[in-house]
């Protein structure tokens, strides 16, 4: 059994990694750390984990955690994670860090939409955490940035793509609506219930920070340089994430040719499901596992292709995805705790 810590294990992304560690076959969780709660029952925070968390919440320390764990996950703030993970790695710790503070490979790219960063030389080594396109990279990884949810529900249909002769790559438009829990757990008014409830709105409006990081991988995949428009829009419900993608055609082509590239691409790839023809993702067949549904159709009219993901902010957004990359760090099977079989309805 391979010993895992969880620094930051009272925030959405954090409990959702406890909620995956405790039914991982392979994996023991042997400590959570909180700042706010350090000294309280895990389960006083999240009664749902009466009688099955029996931790303490802890507060960090680098000595106490590196002996406790072998893998360690820091789901903590953005710009927070970069104080941290360089003592865990000088002692030979795995690190999965959730935070957008190693995700960029351009320190200057992170530095324009963050702060300066402190870290810099862990983001030459660093490899970004998304299983189905850098695989080979992961396994052999000490440090996976885990990919932001919107890059997710972006990059997953775009990736296979972005090469197709077909393509307009200077024509991409995402357009991306994401439950609550996507803000964190802190307070805050824009996401008080009376503020968002029976409302839906865009927000950061060509300023989130997300768009770089989709830019920066597009660019490197396609190897030339990628701007792409992205708006968020905020959906009144917990979890779960729909993006909708339009990307401008240079030539004619079938839905049945694009479904070749995608369908070769994700076919050994066990969370990425091409939806049939003609049937779309929704964010209820995908609640609270680790799958990618992706729908698409040709409108031949005006020349465009849509694409269409799903997923689970919070699992193939963030935690699923993030033990993911732990399993194919250390050779598991790469679906190993991650086998939750959706709600139906």
């Amino acid at each position: 059994m391979v010993k895992a810590a969880v620094i930051g294990g009272t925030g959405y992304a954090g409990v959702e990694l406890v909620r995956i560690l405790l039914g991982h076959p392979h994996a023991e969780l042997t400590m959570i750390t909180s700042r706010q709660y350090a000294g309280r029952p895990f389960s006083d925070i999240y009664p749902a984990m009466a009688r099955i968390v029996n931790l303490t919440c802890q507060a960090f320390s680098e000595e106490a955690v590196s002996e406790a764990a072998e893998v360690i996950f820091t789901a903590l703030p953005h710009k927070a994670s970069m104080g941290v993970v360089p003592g865990l790695i000088d002692r030979g710790k795995r690190v999965i860090d959730l935070s957008a503070d190693f995700r960029f490979k351009d320190p200057a790219l992170y530095e324009a939409w963050y702060e300066p960063h402190q870290a810099k030389d862990l983001l030459k080594t660093a490899v970004y955490g998304l299983p189905e396109i850098y695989f080979d990279d992961i396994q052999k990884a000490s440090l996976v940035g885990n990919p932001g949810c919107y890059p997710t529900s972006v990059l997953l249909p775009l990736l296979p793509l972005i090469k197709a002769p077909f393509v307009d790559a200077d024509s991409i438009v995402a357009d991306s609506k994401s439950g609550t829990s996507g803000a964190g757990r802190s307070v805050s008014l824009a996401t008080h219930f009376c503020e968002v409830n029976e409302g839906f709105k865009a927000y950061k409006v060509a300023e989130h920070r997300h768009n770089p990081e989709m830019d920066e991988v597009l660019s490197l995949f396609a190897g030339r340089t990628i701007r792409m428009t992205f708006t968020p829009h905020l959906v009144p419900m917990t979890r779960g994430m729909l993006t909708t993608i339009y990307v401008g055609l240079k030539e004619d082509v079938s839905t049945r040719d694009v479904a070749s590239y995608l369908d070769s691409f994700y076919a050994d790839k066990p969370f990425v499901r091409i939806c049939p023809r003609g049937r779309f993702p929704n964010t209820m067949y995908v609640r609270g596992t680790n799958y990618c549904d992706i729908g698409f159709q040709v409108a031949e009219q005006t020349k465009r292709l849509v694409l269409i993901s799903a997923i689970d902010n919070l699992v193939k957004g963030a935690s699923g995805q993030a033990v993911q990359n732990m399993n194919i760090m250390l050779g598991l099977p790469e679906t190993a705790g991650l086998d939750q079989i959706p709600f139906p309805l």
